[in-house]
């Protein structure tokens, strides 16, 4: 199903028809940059207005964030609010008619998805250094030729995981939506605003999703070594 897009009409960048994606992707951009300006142009020790919403928000995701990684994930913040709000507002444009969501195409998730991957395992390594490499061997050393494999294909799963679930369910709520807008226009009902409320929920659903498995896989880089180390000392200490 092919929809319009209104920003594809600048003749003198014709690359701009082949990759809407990428147009939406700089829309949702633009939308947080502008945002970002306007409520840090003038800012207050007693936050109003817009502030006190973006401050809010800063302040929730901080505090779901201890959760999962504790005081050590704090470094990360920057990464997972970015990811959420991206994500979020990425799902959300594709509810306005003529607007494409950029996660609703598989390349835009891919880069998200490499993205964490990239990030996850840079933790692990900046953590714990090459003694990182023994979190894939398990807390057997025995077990190594049967673990490493097994926990390579896993990791490797993990961004084909986030690609697929992310692009599948956006992509779907695109199509529903789409249908029952040119059934609406053609009976002449009202738009489905029921219809959209759902979509607000499942792009907020998604983009949840999306960020408590980054903050998982994070904190699984932190905790692995730690884990494994524990792990051998028992095993010397109780031997079987």
């Amino acid at each position: 199903m092919e929809k319009f897009h209104p920003f594809l009409y600048i003749d003198f960048f014709p690359a701009l028809a082949d990759f809407p994606n990428v147009t939406y992707t700089w829309t949702v951009m633009v939308v947080v940059l502008l945002v970002s300006f306007l409520t840090t142009r003038v800012l207050q020790v007693i936050p109003v207005g817009k502030q006190n919403v973006i401050e809010t928000l800063f302040d929730a995701v901080f505090s779901f964030m201890e959760g999962p990684l504790g005081e050590e994930g704090k470094k990360y913040f920057p990464l997972v609010l970015a990811l959420g709000i991206y994500i979020f507002l990425s799902n959300l444009i594709g509810i306005l008619p003529g607007f494409m969501a950029p996660t609703s195409n598989i390349n835009t998730n891919l880069g998200c998805a490499l993205t964490v991957f990239l990030a996850t395992h840079y933790v692990g390594f900046q953590k714990s250094g090459w003694a990182y490499l023994k979190h894939f061997t398990g807390p057997i050393m025995w077990l190594a030729p049967l673990m490493v494999p097994i926990e390579i294909i896993s990791h490797f799963a993990r961004p084909l995981s986030l690609t697929l679930r992310l692009f599948g369910n956006i992509t779907g709520e695109e199509l529903v939506l789409g249908v029952l807008m040119l059934l609406c226009f053609q009976v002449l009902l009202p738009i489905p605003w029921a219809m959209q409320m759902f979509i607000i929920f499942g792009s907020f659903i998604q983009t949840f999703v999306f960020v408590l498995l980054t903050m998982i896989y994070i904190a699984g880089s932190l905790e692995g070594h730690d884990h494994d180390d524990e792990h051998h000392g028992e095993l010397e200490t109780h031997p079987v």
